[in-house]
């Protein structure tokens, strides 16, 4: 059994509270101002055995820095190519991919990570209105 620790729940009560899939560093200087002589590498620890146990998501978004999401619901992402931004897609996920990727792979299936690209609605926005400046 996992020892508790308030340095984690407050971690993972920090994410629950946030839409945004934030860094590590991110999470990190928020939670410094409950705990100021946390470490960086503290907050990393715990980030990575929340994300193994399946308490909170890691997101890789091939930028190179993970994201991290307490929902940890199966759902889709969408990541914006100009600001990088990180939202969540309100759909229904595709089951049936699981079960179609399986006819071409002859180990087991067991579920799928969907990242959509392109440019969220305030990147769009921001170049329409200095298009028409």
């Amino acid at each position: 059994m996992l020892k508790y620790s308030r340095q984690r729940e407050s971690i993972k009560n920090f994410l629950m509270t946030r839409k945004d899939h934030p860094t590590a560093d991110t999470v990190y200087m928020a939670i410094r101002e409950q705990y100021p002589n946390i470490s960086l590498g503290t907050v990393y620890r715990n980030l990575s055995l929340l994300s193994s146990i399946g308490e909170i998501q890691r997101l890789c978004c091939g930028d190179g820095v993970d994201r991290f999401d307490a929902d940890t619901r199966p759902h889709y992402h969408f990541i914006c190519s100009e600001c990088g931004r990180v939202d969540d897609i309100p759909m229904d996920t595709v089951d049936s991919l699981n079960d179609l990727a399986g006819k071409f792979y002859d180990g087991e299936i067991q579920g799928h990570s969907t990242l959509f690209y392109g440019k969220c609605v305030d990147c769009v926005n921001s170049k329409n209105i200095q298009k028409n400046a």
